[in-house]
């Protein structure tokens, strides 16, 4: 008993000696305060973009199976995570950062949806009209922010991005850095941008295909508006009395030819090579595909779709492409 007393008041003595080192590593000597054991960029007063606790970091382990020659795949990095499982189907190099080029543009469509202007009209000047992908803007137009991001994620417009960067709240610096933040506050610390579209030669940027996973997760569960669009085939934008009628073309792979693929995204620059982020919704179960520099991300994200299907002892579906 009296070893028990002794073993008691010992881890007493431990626990009150830690608490109080905390307390004064912790408190502010000028200004009385104790200081948040969280990060700083998971506090309200140093990150904007933490609205809310949701850090999803899942476990990917190794997982390639022996039906599937990972050899035989061009893409620098692959991740194949089934999200009604909680599994990665199949994984290369998923933590290697790499080049996104356009799928820099989930991380614009989430900040632009968390982030709106008050009066909703986002004006073009003659700047936001860069590089070749367009959807079409012409300077001194003013569309709404849901037009903008159609236009965003279909044709992939980097006008569009530009117009949602530069004429949001933050201005087009800030945005940049609302972009990096929620990065952080996701618990990311492999993604970088350095620019709203993607484009190739406008600072650093970089990712990987596991960072995608989770930012495309969140923007798919959290915002409905944007699994809308990102699934819509096409869209027209009629003409109003502020800007001309857009018909629109969803560019994104395997949306109309792989029965249960749900968008969500295309990229691709010479450094980036081939990139692809796609959502399949098919007998049960969802899937989120990420391919980085491929040379063939339509074939090579049919196959791998069909494989994560056949591991969950699934019947693909009849691939309806040329």
């Amino acid at each position: 008993m009296k070893k028990f007393i002794s073993y008691f008041i010992l881890v007493l003595f431990i626990s009150v000696t830690f608490a109080g080192l905390f307390v004064y590593l912790t408190h502010d000597k000028k200004q009385g305060l104790l200081h948040s054991p969280l990060p700083d960029f998971l506090t309200m007063n140093k990150n904007r973009q933490v609205t809310l606790l949701d850090v999803w970091l899942p476990f990917i382990q190794q997982a390639q199976g022996s039906e599937f020659d990972a050899d035989t795949l061009t893409a620098k990095s692959v991740l194949m995570y089934d999200l009604t499982t909680q599994k990665a189907v199949f994984e290369k190099n998923p933590r290697e950062r790499l080049p996104m080029a356009s799928l820099t543009k989930i991380m614009t469509a989430i900040i632009s949806l968390e982030n709106p202007r008050s009066d909703d009209r986002y004006e073009v000047v003659g700047a936001d009209l860069v590089g070749e992908d367009s959807m079409g803007l012409t300077p001194g137009e003013v569309l709404s922010r849901e037009e903008l991001l159609y236009g965003l994620m279909l044709p992939s417009g980097n006008d569009a991005a530009e117009v949602l960067a530069s004429d949001s709240p933050f201005g087009r610096d800030g945005f940049i850095k609302a972009m990096n933040d929620k990065a952080r506050a996701l618990g990311l610390k492999d993604t970088l941008f350095s620019n709203p579209s993607g484009l190739q030669g406008d600072g650093e940027q970089y990712t990987t295909t596991y960072d995608l996973l989770v930012i495309t997760k969140y923007a798919l569960e959290n915002f409905p508006i944007f699994a809308k669009i990102v699934s819509s085939p096409e869209y027209f934008i009629s003409e109003r009395p502020t800007h001309k009628a857009y018909d629109l073309v969803n560019e994104t792979n395997l949306l109309t030819t792989y029965e249960g693929v749900r968008g969500v995204k295309t990229g691709y620059t010479p450094e980036a090579g081939l990139c692809l982020v796609t959502y399949l919704d098919y007998k049960g179960h969802k899937i989120i595909g990420v391919l980085l520099n491929s040379e063939n991300r339509r074939m090579e994200m049919k196959e791998l779709l069909d494989y994560s299907l056949r591991s969950l002892h699934i019947d693909p579906p009849e691939y309806r492409g040329g």
